[in-house]
């Protein structure tokens, strides 16, 4: 674990440099507070500060508000306080100020190894706690079986593709695909077939868009896909070339091969010709995709914004 310590006293500095580095911490030693706050905003792996209450620059409190006040990246910092010896007004100044703990001089090595022992226990858990939150935030974005977006998060980044085509100027292909007969494949092949076949729908879908493209779950066996920066003959090319690779790419089975095919609904959205909403846009698509399957499926049929559909979708 990294540790810093803010202390202009040398012998104090030297002597918690020591004792840290003996029982296994790496230790980055500061003489005064300015030094200290560019290395706590440079470094992202310091995990505690022990900062000196006086020292020359920024003293030990006002370091420890800017630590609090300040989103630091690389996660929380456990910060103690070096003070004078049964002071209490400086010890709650820094509980007040946003300190974990405070250190009263002289320096009791006893003491000095509990309270650095609680600090990483207290680290330990927060960063257990944030693991947590991380695997919560991807499970709320994520779609548990595809591992693609879910429909609320795809939703948003669409919007968000939307407003930056329309500050750009630039054209926004929104592609709606839907699995043919999936109700049939189910049937003929089992529940945990079906869901083979999407887990292989959206593989394919990820390794063949661009990196800036978006992909997620949208309805059902249905997937919606936006492409920045494709104007209709782009997006066009790029989801017919998308519908031949999943028809030429069965899902392996273990008796046969199981041959899937798609449907592809698509519209392009240019800013200087319409402003409608991301939801014009995936109901355009969507009857995109209605005429795909109306019109035989595993094909891909596009169909423009027009002043007709535009008004429907507003109404």
């Amino acid at each position: 674990m990294k540790i810093l310590v803010a202390e202009d006293d040398t012998a104090s500095r030297e002597l918690l440099t020591s004792l840290f580095s003996k029982w296994g911490h790496d230790v980055v030693p500061v003489s005064d507070g300015n030094e200290a706050w560019r290395l706590i905003q440079a470094q992202d792996d310091l995990r505690i500060a022990i900062l000196d209450w006086t020292m020359p620059g920024k003293d030990g409190v006002t370091l420890c508000k800017l630590i609090r006040d300040k989103q630091i990246e690389g996660g929380y910092i456990y910060i103690m306080i070096l003070t004078a010896a049964d002071n209490y007004e400086e010890s709650l100044a820094c509980l007040e100020a946003g300190a974990d703990d405070y250190i009263a001089k002289p320096i009791r090595t006893e003491d000095l190894f509990s309270k650095i022992r609680l600090g990483k226990r207290i680290l330990d858990l927060e960063r257990c706690m944030q693991d947590i939150y991380l695997e919560l935030k991807r499970l709320a974005a994520f779609d548990d079986l595809t591992k693609v977006w879910n429909q609320r998060r795809v939703r948003e980044q669409l919007e968000k593709e939307r407003d930056r085509a329309i500050r750009e100027g630039k054209a926004l292909s929104v592609v709606l695909v839907e699995i043919d007969h999936f109700e049939r494949v189910k049937d003929n092949n089992g529940l945990a077939a079906g869901h083979r076949v999407l887990i292989h729908l959206s593989q394919l879908l990820r390794n063949l868009v661009r990196p800036r493209d978006g992909i997620g779950k949208y309805q059902g066996e249905a997937f919606l896909l936006f492409l920045p920066e494709c104007d209709e003959k782009q997006g066009y090319a790029i989801t017919e070339r998308l519908r031949k690779e999943l028809e030429s790419t069965p899902l392996v089975e273990k008796e046969e091969p199981l041959k899937i095919t798609a449907s592809f609904g698509g519209t392009t959205f240019l800013p200087d010709h319409c402003c409608c909403s991301a939801t014009h846009l995936l109901k355009v698509a969507d009857d995109a995709l209605y005429e795909a399957k109306r019109s035989g499926r595993n094909r891909v049929a596009w169909l423009q914004i027009t002043e007709d559909n535009f008004l429907d979708t507003a109404s």
